[in-house]
């Protein structure tokens, strides 16, 4: 049954799991630290699509990070 409205309804199963998540981690730690795990979140999935990509890595940082970084 659970395969059935899996295969139905992937993106709605989905956002529920995500938004049940991030609501027990505001409930539990507070809004800013929300904030900033979502953030954390949010820069690992850019990042793995770009690796996923076949993008190299160090081209990646360097358009996200400030040259500081890279001296």
């Amino acid at each position: 049954m659970f395969l059935k409205i899996w295969e139905e309804h992937p993106g709605k199963i989905l956002g529920l799991l995500i938004g049940l998540i991030v609501g027990f981690i505001y409930l539990f730690v507070g809004f800013w630290k929300t904030l900033i795990f979502v953030a954390f979140v949010i820069a690992g999935f850019y990042i793995g699509h770009k690796v996923d990509s076949k993008e190299d890595l160090h081209d990646v940082l360097t358009e996200i990070l400030p040259e500081k970084f890279f001296k």
